[in-house]
């Protein structure tokens, strides 16, 4: 028995053999490749075998400046323009380094307090006044904190008239801040203070964003016939370590790296991805800094009541100043409010309500909607999709959730597209000739009365250094005033970043603090321009449903409305 064993084995084996040495003599009518000897594939072979090891992620070199000033050369405009923005977004930092954090003295938001001001008039608010309210912050033993940073929210609401709206704060860098809150309904108002991160925090995410941009990496598969690899992408890439492929945009100059694969050459390149998350980022210490239900998003209490009862709107305005502590001026005031569940703007903006969707297919008739940006603004192209039963999705075998994608409703000529921007995206795949920068698809359009361009570009930056995100912007700024010389009828329409919820992952790599820096600089880029901004921060923060990174349906549904209101006022 074990003879014939023995000899099924040898035929077995001599067949394996003769098909290997058949495959190896045949293996250039495949590929084209010159198999001359055994040895000579094995070495090829081995090469092949190399580029299936998961992709090593390189040591980066924590240069700032390398980071922040790739691409072109700003002209001095764009250098001052750029100095301006930076300096309104400066963010005051704890008196000493992170590596000298002791938890027990860092800012405890159990320990905080607020109160509510009176007004010289006494315990009494009438509609068109502003409530302000003074915090205290205190550290894990219950002492007052005496420098500020702190990353604070305040909201000011009412859930039985559905009304609620986001406060400013000030940081008077002392411990102390100041919330204020324009009055704009009748009835009951209800204060809530919440401490996001604290200032020690704060200061551990912006060494992150300027030390560590890479803490998100990427990821491109190289491929000719069989034959592939995988190498690391990014915007900042350490040129010592191994060759670079170079695939800076011709255009705009944004500049993108992959590592050169072994044996490919960089124009193999078939696409993009997200290669994942670096982990153990930050010491023991920061870690602590990053607790959900301790220091991440807890609301602090008052002192004493935390409600007020508005008055009806007084005759005579009285200028009343409430606080013995002058906080500085009001730089960002409040953008609108909710009432009754709905969006109020209030820089004179009428929203109309779109609550059936013959009115929406109505304004967007003979339309073509042009959507680019991340999933915040996909997200609208998916309730147009479900909202409008004659717009039909047209199947462009696109991986879901990446795009292109687009919608026909022939009957009343409308046409909706969305695609993403170019890197970096932290999408899973990514075909190398659908990346495109939003800059350059813009200068492709014809523009026009029935032509709407919404844009929403902000979750993806947060891990880079800010001035990455204004060299962005600028370009698409450039391109929509292109747009707007050869077709000034184009409506424009451009989505701010928003809140979202937060733990500390999360928070290591897009919290809302870096949000707030991009949305601060987005807004400021974007003034004076004839577009629409919706303010996606500010509809977030005042809503009572909880952060996320795509709001809910009723937050989405106000921003459609403020979008259908401005093509069809």
């Amino acid at each position: 028995m074990f003879q014939n064993l023995s000899k099924y084995a040898l035929i077995f084996l001599f067949i394996a053999l003769s098909g290997l040495i058949f495959l190896l003599c045949n293996i250039h009518t495949v590929e084209n490749w010159n198999c001359h000897t055994i040895s000579a594939l094995y070495q090829l072979q081995s090469r092949i075998q190399s580029s299936f090891i998961p992709v090593g992620v390189p040591t980066f070199n924590h240069n700032h400046t390398f980071c922040a000033h790739l691409g072109q050369k700003p002209s001095p405009e764009d250098v001052l323009e750029e100095r301006y923005l930076l300096d309104s977004i400066a963010w005051p930092l704890p008196p000493f380094r992170s590596t000298q954090i002791v938890l027990r003295q860092t800012s405890d938001p159990v320990h905080s307090l607020f109160a509510i001001l009176p007004t010289k008039a006494g315990w009494e608010w009438h509609v068109d006044d502003q409530l302000e309210v003074l915090i205290q912050m205190h550290d894990f033993h219950g002492q007052p904190k005496h420098y500020g940073g702190d990353f604070l929210l305040a909201r000011l609401h009412s859930p039985e008239h559905g009304a609620g709206v986001a406060g400013t704060v000030q940081d008077h860098k002392n411990g102390f801040y100041s919330a204020l809150f324009p009055l704009l309904w009748v009835g009951s108002a209800q204060v809530e203070i919440t401490m996001v991160h604290s200032s020690e925090a704060v200061a551990v995410l912006r060494r992150l964003r300027e030390e560590r941009p890479d803490r998100v990496y990427f990821k491109s598969m190289f491929r000719l016939g069989f034959l592939s690899e995988t190498t690391v992408c990014n915007m900042c890439l350490p040129p010592e370590q191994q060759p670079l492929c170079n695939y800076t945009d011709l255009h705009t100059g944004e500049p993108w790296y992959c590592y050169k694969p072994k044996m490919l050459s960089c124009e193999h390149r078939i696409n993009h991805a997200k290669g994942g998350y670096l982990k153990h980022i930050i010491t023991n210490k920061e870690a602590l800094l990053f607790q959900s239900g301790v220091n991440i998003k807890v609301h602090i209490h008052a002192s004493g009541t935390d409600r007020i009862n508005v008055l009806p709107s007084r005759t005579d305005i009285v200028d009343v100043e409430s606080s013995t502590i002058k906080p500085e001026p009001i730089t960002l005031a409040s953008s609108g409010y909710y009432y009754e569940d709905t969006w109020r703007p209030l820089d004179g903006f009428t929203m109309r309500q779109f609550n059936e969707s013959s009115a929406i297919t109505q304004c967007l008739k003979n339309k073509v909607i042009n959507m680019y940006g991340d999933s915040t603004v996909r997200q609208w192209f998916e309730y147009l999709i479900n909202i409008l039963p004659e717009l039909k999705e047209f199947n462009l075998h696109s991986p879901k959730n990446v795009g292109p994608f687009m919608a026909v409703d022939s009957t009343h000529n409308i046409l909706l597209k969305y695609r993403c921007h170019g890197p970096p995206i932290r999408f899973s795949t990514v075909m190398s000739n659908e990346m495109r920068y939003i800059s350059n698809e813009v200068d492709g359009l014809p523009g026009g009365p029935n032509t709407v361009v919404v844009l929403s570009i902000w979750a993806h930056f947060s891990t880079f250094p800010v001035e990455v995100y204004i060299r962005r912007l600028r370009h698409i700024r450039q391109a929509l005033v292109r747009l707007m010389d050869r077709a000034p009828e184009t409506f424009i329409v451009i989505r701010s970043a928003n809140l979202q919820a937060l733990d500390q992952e999360v928070s290591l790599y897009n919290s809302d603090w870096y949000s707030l820096q991009l949305n601060t600089v987005l807004r400021a880029m974007f003034k004076g321009m004839n577009v629409l901004l919706i303010d996606a921060w500010q509809m977030s923060s005042a809503h009572y449903l909880p952060h996320a990174l795509h709001p809910p349906p009723p937050i989405i549904k106000n921003m459609m409305d403020m979008l259908l209101s401005y093509i069809c006022p």
